[in-house]
């Protein structure tokens, strides 16, 4: 996501903090870059506009052109632009007191409602809700199919019409109302129908829905890889159903993001959540100060510490052996284990991606390829429980051995061998420092791959 927009406006700065001192000229010429590069991730071009508008006018005035870092000062003047083109401040979902509290879920057939239905649905259980999810999209073929598998999954109750409500999307979203309230069920997220444009009886269904069950919150879901189309769209649904905030899907799969920043500045309704990727995790609250640091490669340390808190809880054994590291008694089975935490937290692109610097270093996440742990794994998996707890037992046979039965060659566990030395020298010097690390296993920094 934005990374063709990260990259443009990298290399401007760059050219920017070159220079001792900034002339209009030089601002000018920055501008049309910035501008450029806007327009190509297919930003709204009066979006675009009003955006340089505002950066120009601060950038030229004297505590900038007199500044002593004027790069440096331009940098944080397009981040405080881009924070308020994304939306300023986070915003919240806020349910009421309402029970059952209902959320409608709407917008274009293939945005990807249903998949964020069930990720909302996840979500919510994990802040201790009751979530029923109702599916109203009765003229999809294998909609409900897919709603009801998806709620298997995440051991979500799902209602669908039978009888008389069968096939009506009106009649369903209200029984499955007095069905949440049978059953004290604390929140209702009804997944309505889409279509591949907006007409007439797509918005009269919405419409009627609405008004059946009188929504505590009405979310649009969006997908960004609908471009300028998306503005158009969002538009229509703003004006015929009040919507109250987007939920902006498929992030990953689009490297140009022009929809989320022009969605909020055209409408004027909030970007409440995005989702990048298909596991329920994937669904999280969206920062525009954070998206504009990522924006500007300045990293998102925060999410990657909230990223790796969440990851520690969930796991069942979350506290490592203190004493064993300190002796330096890191194993294989130890190593398993902070493979397995940084997927939960996405994988190394990801995480690149969240760290500071990272594009400027000349790395380049999206070409990291996760296929390397892997075959790590199946490299200690292939290991016997004695080998794993005592790597010392590897000799030049069982080498051999572990290489053929994963699939690879003995020179790569010989280079494995000596990241886990590697890593066992860190966690000896980690344990040490005698200073507590707190819950959790080491991350992505601790490790040597």
């Amino acid at each position: 996501m934005f990374d063709s927009l990260a990259h443009r406006l990298q290399d401007v700065f760059t050219n920017l903090n070159r220079k001792g001192r900034l002339s209009e000229a030089d601002v000018d010429a920055a501008m049309r870059e910035i501008r450029l590069a806007l327009l190509e991730a297919d930003v709204n071009f009066k979006v675009v506009k009003a955006f340089i508008a505002r950066v120009r006018e601060r950038a030229v005035g004297a505590d900038v052109m007199n500044s002593l870092t004027p790069g440096q000062q331009v940098v944080k003047i397009v981040l405080d632009e881009l924070t308020t083109l994304l939306g300023t401040t986070s915003t919240k979902m806020v349910l009421s007191s309402r029970m059952p509290n209902v959320i409608m879920l709407v917008g274009l057939q293939g945005s990807g409602k249903t998949t964020a239905s069930a990720k909302l649905a996840w979500r919510l259980r994990k802040q201790g809700k009751r979530p029923l999810l109702v599916a109203c999209d009765v003229h999809r073929p294998a909609a409900i199919d897919q709603l009801e598998a998806l709620g298997r999954e995440l051991q979500i109750p799902v209602f669908h019409g039978e009888g008389a409500a069968a096939g009506d999307a009106v009649a369903t979203a209200r029984e499955g109302l007095r069905y949440a309230v049978d059953n004290m069920l604390d929140t209702v997220i009804v997944d309505t129908a889409g279509r591949l444009h907006i007409d007439e009886e797509m918005m009269s269904e919405a419409t009627a829905i609405k008004q059946a069950v009188k929504p505590d919150q009405i979310l649009m879901v969006v997908d960004a890889m609908t471009g300028q189309d998306a503005v158009n769209v969002t538009s229509e649904f703003s004006r015929l159903l009040d919507f109250d905030g987007l939920i902006m899907s498929k992030l990953d799969g689009d490297a140009r993001g022009g929809a989320a920043l022009s969605i909020r500045e055209v409408t004027g309704k909030p970007i409440l959540f995005a989702s990048e990727g298909e596991k329920p995790s994937s669904l999280e609250e969206f920062h525009p100060d954070r998206m504009a640091k990522r924006i500007l490669g300045m990293g998102d340390v925060v999410s990657l510490i909230e990223t790796a808190v969440d990851t520690a809880l969930e796991d069942e054994i979350s506290q490592w052996d203190e004493e064993r590291l300190k002796k330096g008694q890191f194993t294989f089975d130890d190593f398993l284990k902070s493979i397995k935490q940084m997927r939960k937290m996405g994988g190394i692109a990801a995480i690149l991606k969240m760290l500071p610097g990272a594009q400027k270093a000349g790395i380049d996440a999206s070409s990291i390829d996760d296929k390397q742990i892997t075959r790590i794994e199946a490299i200690i998996f292939s290991m016997t429980p004695a080998e794993r707890q005592n790597p010392k037992l590897l000799n030049g046979s069982r080498r051999a051995r572990i290489a053929q039965g994963s699939g690879t060659t003995v020179v790569e566990i010989n280079r494995l061998m000596k990241q886990f030395a590697e890593a066992q020298k860190m966690m000896k010097q980690m344990g040490s420092l005698g200073g507590k690390r707190g819950r959790g296993r080491p991350g992505m920094g601790d490790l040597p791959f």
